[in-house]
């Protein structure tokens, strides 16, 4: 039986600077991300943006690894490929770009379907798609890079630049801030360290974290611009009471006060009756704390807040803003400490 001969290859030299550039923007783009990905706050995205919601995704962290490490290491694997010449090496670049089309398409028809575009991912999207193309086309076409070997210095130097400027840049550049905690910040005493606080008071952890707190808070309270947000959690039944006696205790200026008591208290003493009770034992005016936890304003406020918490993005409590750092979950002293220190220095 008779053969079929397999096509001569060729060099061409267009698909290879095609493929080169795509890479370089791919490499770039991905970087860029990582770079976010591996900050607790973004320094290229905005974190109330399309970015911040596909982050927020399952798709983010596959098996707990950032999505764009994935994708730099696959791009990479895809443009080191296709730099030699040969039916094999050709093979490969085919074969690993066509993987990385289809997961593309897959992260585009995700953006798709929740209504949210990051526009990084959107260019790193689609130039993995037209990579693909071009492999699978020279790979049926027996197509070659250009046998040069300064061709291939340039572009594996290409690919390097484009993979370690951005993540040098994104370790060196200040965080961008959701709008809501950049407000917060815009309010602080000049020379104050901006400490934004989103609490349940029937939160297990946000107690936990309060009583780690609070210490650390006293020793630095003339460096320091303290915010606490309200997000009553619907599934704590007296979170909500709580949140309305502690709005109502600032207005009398006993806010910090009455937030100690209701951390240190029992669950069932967060009722609206254990609330007043302990308004009544700080000092604070029966008549008026009445009168503002009935007023639909307090409800107003807690909803405002809880609207703050979405806008930064929040994914569960506690969650703690110190200066441009964002910290979730229940903390340790430590943790908390060096927090504060940093963002002290940092002014």
């Amino acid at each position: 039986m008779a053969r079929m001969s397999t096509p001569p290859r060729v060099a061409k030299a267009w698909p290879f600077w095609v493929s080169s550039a795509l890479s370089v923007i791919a490499l770039a783009a991905s970087s860029i991300l990582l770079a976010d990905y591996l900050r607790p706050s973004p320094v290229f995205c905005r974190p109330d943006g399309g970015c911040g919601v596909v982050r927020q995704t399952v798709w983010a962290f596959p098996l707990g690894i950032p999505m764009p490490l994935i994708g730099v290491i696959g791009i990479f694997s895809v443009a080191i490929a296709g730099l030699w010449p040969g039916r094999r090496a050709g093979l490969v670049r085919a074969a690993l770009a066509t993987v990385g089309a289809l997961v593309a398409l897959g992260l585009l028809g995700v953006q798709v379907a929740l209504g949210s575009v990051c526009p990084y991912c959107v260019v790193v999207d689609v130039s993995v798609v037209v990579l693909g193309a071009l492999a699978l086309a020279a790979a049926v076409g027996g197509w070659d890079p250009p046998a040069s070997k300064q061709r291939r210095g340039l572009a594996l130097t290409a690919f390097a630049l484009a993979t370690a400027v951005p993540l040098v840049i994104g370790a060196l550049r200040k965080p961008m801030l959701p709008a809501v905690i950049a407000q917060e910040m815009g309010k602080a005493p000049r020379g104050r360290v901006t400490v934004v606080d989103f609490v349940d008071f029937q939160c297990p952890f946000c107690r936990a974290t309060h009583e780690a707190l609070a210490p650390i808070l006293a020793e630095r309270r003339g460096q320091l611009h303290v915010v606490r947000k309200h997000v009553p959690l619907p599934n704590h039944r007296f979170a909500w009471h709580a949140a309305r006696a502690a709005c109502c205790a600032e207005q009398q200026g006993k806010s910090d006060e009455l937030a100690e008591a209701l951390f240190s208290a029992t669950f069932d003493e967060l009722s609206p009756e254990g609330c007043e009770r302990m308004a009544a034992s700080l000092g604070l005016d029966t008549g008026r704390f009445r009168a503002c936890v009935s007023d639909a304003a307090t409800d107003a406020r807690i909803r405002a807040d809880i609207q703050a918490f979405r806008a930064a993005k929040g994914r569960g409590l506690p969650t703690l803003w110190i200066g441009d750092k964002v910290l979730e979950g229940a903390q340790q002293p430590e943790a908390l400490r060096a927090a504060l220190d940093e963002a002290i220095r940092a002014l």
